[in-house]
């Protein structure tokens, strides 16, 4: 045996690591204990942001890492996407207190392998976790209920508001739903450390594919959206 294999601590040669990223720290260090409480997990590392969990990832090399949809100033399924990338071998699900209705397609689609509701039982989360380690997908029967309809049944002539809301890009959103809690653009560039012109331009977007041509009524359509759809959500 190598020196090198020595210094090898055990309980990673028999344990599936987990690296868990999220920006409030009760969370990080209560989902940390959970998972070395456990006789086949251990938690290897926690990051609160984006940049953290690149560079602490690539050190332990986990095979899951638990991942926030908000992290700081960047968004979870931007992290997944560079994840698969940089890390392709480490499987990603989603622990967040964000409603998997709104979210869950767009993790899976940016290579998340589950997804799961922090309000859900820790039982739930370590579920996913050893599903995702045999190589399947994690998801609540309402959330595969509802990703069934969507298939089964013909898209609409007019495209519902939530259709529409389901073009827009994760940063997209993220804006969006920043103006539909009575952000300014000012406060958005400053809250996701972006600059006007940056902030100006995903709203440009935004309201091209909503159909909207002014700041003021993609304002009230983001007002309304997240009336609608952002109680419960943080």
């Amino acid at each position: 045996m190598s020196g090198t294999d020595r210094m090898k601590p055990l309980y990673l040669e028999r344990k599936s690591r987990v690296f868990v990223v999220d920006d409030h720290p009760l969370v990080r260090d209560g989902l940390s204990s959970l998972i070395d409480q456990q006789e086949d997990l251990a938690a290897c590392g926690t990051a609160e942001d984006h940049a953290g969990a690149i560079a602490g990832i690539a050190k332990p090399r986990p095979h899951v890492a638990s991942i926030d949809v908000s992290i700081g100033d960047s968004s979870g399924p931007d992290l997944i996407k560079d994840l698969q990338l940089q890390q392709p071998q480490v499987a990603t699900i989603v622990v967040s207190m964000h409603d998997e209705m709104l979210y869950a397609e767009r993790a899976l689609r940016a290579g998340a392998r589950g997804y799961v509701m922090k309000r859900e039982s820790t039982r739930n989360v370590l579920t996913a976790i050893r599903r995702v380690l045999e190589g399947n997908v994690y998801l609540s029967d309402k959330v595969v209920a509802r990703m069934a309809t969507k298939l089964a049944r013909p898209s609409p002539a007019t495209p519902t508001a939530e259709a529409q809301t389901d073009l827009l890009s994760d940063r997209e959103l993220q804006i969006f739903r920043l103006l539909g809690r009575g952000l300014t653009s000012a406060e958005i560039a400053i809250q996701l450390h972006l600059s006007m012109k940056t902030v100006q331009a995903y709203c440009a977007r935004a309201k091209e594919k909503l159909g909207v041509t002014t700041a003021i009524e993609l304002r009230r359509a983001a007002t309304r959206w997240e009336d609608a759809h952002g109680a419960g959500c943080v």
